[in-house]
């Protein structure tokens, strides 16, 4: 079964959006993601409001801005959780739904590597409560916000998690990596 990962940034007050949605705070830790190709997603899912900003990797911008990680963002293959269709305009993309938790149970038991999801918190708050995360990666960044979006908002239950990891970053960012208890 392919493990289903959730890669997001946080303020230290715990918001993973500061006011009016506003991400531009957070740095760019590129050293968070696996340089090797056997260690990359599988496959990215991403909610709809996270899928038309990750779009901005096909853009000649990103791949003059970090080339390494727009050409990834392009050859993956990518999964958008919506409940209405529309046209990705991106290649390398299906969108998913309505009965988003059923297709994502069946993407994991499909053959391949882990499927990685960024961002998209209330994508994964409704994947949480349906016990279909194996890992979160929260990267921590080293700013306070004093509002905006909490992490898990919305979250119905208690969801209790194991630490296996704590990696720092130059940035003075540190990425924590949970399991969820089953």
């Amino acid at each position: 079964m392919r493990k289903l990962s959730v890669f997001t940034n946080i303020s230290l007050d715990g918001y993973f959006e500061g006011p009016e949605q506003d991400l531009s705070a957070f740095k760019n830790d590129f050293e968070a993601f696996p340089s090797e190709p056997g260690e990359q997603a599988g496959a990215l899912l991403f909610g709809r409001k996270t899928y038309e900003m990750m779009k901005f990797w096909a853009t000649p911008q990103a791949a003059e801005m970090a080339p390494e990680v727009a050409r990834f963002m392009n050859q993956a293959y990518k999964y958008v959780a919506s409940h209405t269709s529309f046209d990705p305009g991106w290649e390398r993309v299906t969108v998913i739904g309505p009965d988003v938790a059923a297709a994502v149970r069946q993407l994991k038991e499909q053959p391949g590597g882990a499927i990685m999801i960024f961002g998209s918190n209330e994508l994964v708050v409704s994947l949480l409560g349906e016990g279909l995360i194996d890992e979160l990666q929260i990267v921590v960044n080293p700013l306070a916000f004093g509002q905006g979006n909490p992490l898990f908002k919305g979250l119905q239950g208690k969801v209790d998690f194991t630490l296996k990891e704590t990696r720092p970053f130059k940035s003075g960012a540190v990425m924590l990596t949970y399991t969820p208890v089953k």
